[in-house]
């Protein structure tokens, strides 16, 4: 975790009278009446869009200089996430990099849920960062204890759970590798239960390898081995050898994008595989598999082509797409299916095929321009070119839209023209 407050970016350490206690102090000066007036002045600056340098100027005469910054360092964090935590965002405290860790409220919900479905009552956050996971377990009935290494995560929860009215929740400084090491009987730091959130950032970049991950893969394998009643969040291109028998890997999507995948332990699990859509008005849709269901049949492009969603592509279940709505792959090798008629479905969005020809740049713009096409969004799977700069490439004087695909069609380059859905 970064510091945020007063300055973002700067690393903490966690030595006596380090970056971390400092931190750590400027939350707990935050938490006082005095600042929380000084939150309260900050937000109001940041809503009458005031630059960062009069409103810290202006919080500095009004409040003092110990409680400006880290004031306006929270109160901007509180406004990243408003859009995601709603009103809640407002009492909670994050950093930065927090922040980015936190999941949306709705999904931490969810988990909860699941997780607590079989009679659990005391469950383990293995790493806590800004305690939002703990908060949804607490709510839904749990007795937790987070877990964390890092002294400003473990401020961060206790503030976060005390402001949501969540004050027993127990905060440890603990190590999750030495923990589960320790798990017994099903059971890690004396619950009956755990979720595990590895750290899969390093230096600001995405850690590709479960092999460098904090906890590593080595901890995360411990874990779904000791403990029947887990749950451990991980990387959605997590290989699908990686994932142990009897233990079920779901991906989430939302607004056609995944927003987590998932390794429930052997006790929650239900299936081999899940994909899970959530649509825009909240509705849950569940695609699963109890084995592997293999590959769809390929076939000739028809009169519509549908896009899976990303978790449908990443739990591999896209033959079971595909049987519903009795279409083909355009190709082997690349998850977009075609079939004969429109589809009113979770799992994929659909585009009518007006054009099917061979990648030739010109010959495409000389079609579109035919056609008084002068807008289009350019998807593409299978090949090297870069959607955004093709778009400007199309782009033209004409007042009509389409969608255009490039992708491989039986092996070779192919352009779909599609009617804009």
């Amino acid at each position: 975790m970064r510091q945020a407050v007063p300055v973002p970016g700067d690393p903490h350490d966690d030595e006596p009278g380090g970056q971390a206690a400092e931190t750590v102090r400027q939350l707990q000066a935050l938490a006082t009446p005095a600042g929380g007036a000084a939150l309260t002045r900050a937000r109001e600056l940041l809503a009458g869009r005031a630059d960062a340098v009069t409103a810290l100027t202006r919080l500095r005469a009004e409040v003092g200089v110990e409680l400006a910054g880290p004031a306006w360092g929270i109160a901007r964090q509180r406004e990243r996430a408003r859009p995601v935590f709603g009103a809640d965002a407002d009492r909670l405290f994050f950093t930065a990099d927090a922040l980015e860790q936190a999941g949306r409220p709705v999904l931490a919900d969810r988990r909860a849920a699941r997780l607590l479905a079989g009679g659990v009552r005391s469950v383990v956050d293995l790493g806590c960062a800004a305690g939002t996971d703990t908060i949804a377990l607490a709510r839904a009935g749990a007795t937790v204890v987070a877990v964390d290494l890092d002294p400003v995560a473990r401020e961060l929860t206790r503030l976060n759970t005390a402001a949501s009215g969540l004050p027993g929740v127990e905060v440890r400084d603990a190590d999750a590798v030495q923990l589960v090491a320790a798990a017994s009987e099903g059971r890690v730091a004396g619950c009956d239960a755990a979720v595990l959130d590895p750290a899969r950032r390093a230096g600001g970049r995405r850690q590709l390898d479960p092999d460098r991950w904090s906890p590593k893969w080595s901890t995360v394998q411990a874990l779904l081995d000791a403990v029947p009643t887990c749950l451990v969040k991980v990387a959605p291109g997590l290989d699908h050898d990686r994932v142990p028998a009897g233990v079920e890997a779901e991906w989430v999507s939302m607004g056609g994008s995944i927003v987590e995948a998932l390794l429930w332990g052997r006790a929650p699990s239900r299936t081999w595989r899940r994909a899970t859509v959530i649509d825009r008005d909240g509705g849950v849709h569940e695609l699963t598999a109890d084995a592997d269901p293999g590959d769809a049949e390929p076939g000739p492009v028809r009169g519509w082509l549908h896009e899976p969603d990303p978790a449908v592509i990443r739990s591999g279940l896209v033959s079971l797409a595909a049987a519903e709505l009795d279409a083909t792959l355009v190709d082997p090798t690349i998850a977009y299916l075609t079939s004969d008629a429109a589809a009113d479905s979770p799992w994929v969005s659909s585009y009518r095929v007006s054009e099917v020809l061979p990648f030739n740049l010109k010959k495409l713009k000389a079609l579109l321009r035919a056609r008084g096409i002068g807008r289009v969004v350019v998807k593409k799977r299978g090949s090297p070119i870069e959607p955004e700069a093709l778009a400007r490439q199309l782009r033209g004087p004409g007042e009509g839209s389409a969608v255009v695909v490039v992708t491989r069609v039986a092996g070779a380059p192919t352009v779909l023209v599609c009617d804009p859905s």
